[in-house]
């Protein structure tokens, strides 16, 4: 290195004054592994003794674990159809996966995951607070339910043709092993589960009180008032019981200026009295009024149910990449591989090794929880 005056600089005169990164990718592409076996005729009694291939390794050419990862993480984790995982494979690889392929690896991938997927419903039996919610999506032409449990560690995910009694009961659901909080929606099938307590989403609750407010609902302001005062008081500790009696006392208040507010309900020639939204909406709240508040006295229950929506919701997206599933087979391999994708993130895993490893035998789920 020399200077603009011409002038020779050591090396040792140098010093470093600044530095500049590029991150980039190198060109991808398949790593291939050739194993020969080799034998022999044994000398002394003329056995023919050939060595064994690696376990896993059964025909003469097939994709490894990394590919059948990467193939289930585009179809079942990024909602990527068939035709675009196969297309990506070619413009990255050179190589132009076959559909069945992938769906064999989702198969494939499905009977491996169901040792992960029971621990996570035995972590989710345990858990103080577990969070529900469903979806309906259509199945072989028919409406079906995709259903949730989940805490801030721990996602399952079932299908069931039912949105709620029965699908609650079913063999799938592990809802009625549940012996503590359920925070939900307000679905009423929900409150035919006695063993444990119910919990309500506040921001469903919020979003249907603002809807009232838009209408010119007094009531309604206030009450939206009161849940937000509750939330904010509640962020850092639980009120004190002895707040229960001030707090339900400005609840009835309000719950007097709606029956005031609201229309009465019109009687109809046929089924019940038609009620108004907000009607329906502050009535269903003094039902369930426990549940309404149960935030702001329990430390370990949240506001919202949000965890439970953010868990469903890649099957929305599915839905509007595919639209449905044709087979109810496809709809299962889907649940539970989102369900497990789901924790592996939620423990800050990378997904595609332990969907790898997953196809080796092993989850970090499995090493780590089976006892």
């Amino acid at each position: 290195m020399a200077c603009s005056c011409g002038q020779v600089l050591r090396p040792s005169d140098q010093e470093m004054g600044s530095r500049r990164q590029v991150f980039d990718l190198p060109e991808p592409k398949l790593r291939v592994v050739e194993y020969q076996q080799y034998g022999c005729t044994c000398p002394a009694c003329g056995t023919a003794c050939r060595g064994t291939y690696p376990a896993g390794v059964d025909g003469p050419v097939q994709y490894g674990s990394g590919v059948k990862a990467l193939g289930v993480l585009l179809t079942q984790g990024y909602c990527l159809s068939l035709e675009k995982t196969s297309q990506l494979f070619a413009d990255l690889f050179g190589y132009r996966l076959k559909e069945q392929t992938l769906l064999q690896a989702q198969a494939t991938a499905y009977e491996r995951l169901a040792a992960s997927e029971s621990l996570i419903q035995a972590q989710l039996a345990q858990s103080p607070v577990v969070h529900a919610d469903e979806t309906g999506l259509r199945v072989e032409g028919k409406l079906q339910w995709l259903h949730t449990a989940s805490n801030s560690l721990w996602t399952y995910l079932y299908m069931h043709p039912k949105r709620g009694t029965e699908a609650f009961q079913s063999g799938d659901s592990i809802l009625k092993t549940l012996n503590q909080w359920l925070v939900h929606d307000c679905w009423a099938s929900y409150f035919k589960l006695e063993d444990f307590c119910h919990a309500l989403c506040g921001a469903h609750l919020l979003r249907e009180l603002q809807a009232q407010v838009e209408q010119g609902r007094q009531w309604a302001v206030e009450m939206h008032d009161l849940l937000l005062d509750l939330y904010h008081q509640s962020r850092e500790q639980p009120l004190a019981p002895t707040r229960r009696k001030a707090v339900m006392a400005r609840f009835e208040a309000i719950c007097q200026a709606a029956q005031r507010e609201e229309p009465p309900p019109e009687p109809q020639k046929r089924g019940k009295p038609k009620r108004t939204k907000g009607r329906n909406l502050f009535e269903r709240m003094q039902t369930h009024r426990e549940a309404v508040f149960a935030f702001a006295f329990h430390s370990e229950v949240p506001f919202t149910n949000n965890l439970a929506e953010r868990d469903i919701r890649p099957l929305k997206l599915k839905q509007k990449v595919a639209g449905c599933f044709r087979t109810s087979t496809g709809a299962k391999h889907f649940a539970r591989t989102l369900g497990v994708i789901s924790t592996t993130r939620k423990h800050t895993r990378n997904v595609f090794r332990e969907l790898r490893d997953a196809f080796e035998g092993h989850t970090f789920i499995t090493r780590e929880w089976a006892t």
